[in-house]
């Protein structure tokens, strides 16, 4: 999977165009250091959506996770442009996995949130149109399905 198609994917899972479930799947799939690369583009994702300390609190919600998991922990415990890196950066499987749920839903908080106040008249960005068909390749066609989904 290319670069771009990891974007689209990505932001797909966090506009809820994706089930999280098909993205979780793909993700236990990957090799160790394919995670960690999906893990710090998450992380680019939210920092460029400008997450917020109160977009952490509701993403530890929604996804799951217990307050007291260690990317639950992590990204309450400092300014979240840094913590976001350090959730990004676990390394135990199971942790990554955590990181990647609670990561997705910061991405969907902050980006909605910029939508809603930066990009209601309209925007360029090409995965604010991942839905809607309108978008300018390389984001008009849809990534593969995941392998085994």
């Amino acid at each position: 999977m290319t670069l771009n198609e990891r974007a689209v994917l990505l932001n797909e899972l966090a506009q809820g165009l994706r089930p999280q479930s098909l993205g979780l799947a793909w993700f236990e799939g990957l090799a160790e250091d394919e995670q960690g690369e999906v893990l710090m583009l998450l992380r680019e994702f939210c920092v460029q959506a400008r997450a917020t300390a109160e977009d952490a609190t509701e993403a530890i919600r929604r996804s799951g996770l217990r307050p007291t998991h260690t990317p639950s922990v992590l990204i309450l415990a400092g300014r979240i442009d840094q913590q976001l890196g350090k959730v990004a950066a676990l390394r135990p499987r199971h942790e990554r996995i955590k990181a990647f749920r609670l990561l997705v839903h910061v991405l969907a908080l902050a980006d909605a949130r910029r939508r809603e106040r930066y990009c209601a008249d309209g925007c360029g960005h090409d995965w604010h149109r991942l839905g809607g068909g309108a978008a300018e390749a390389p984001f008009s066609q849809p990534p593969a399905a995941p392998p085994g989904c």
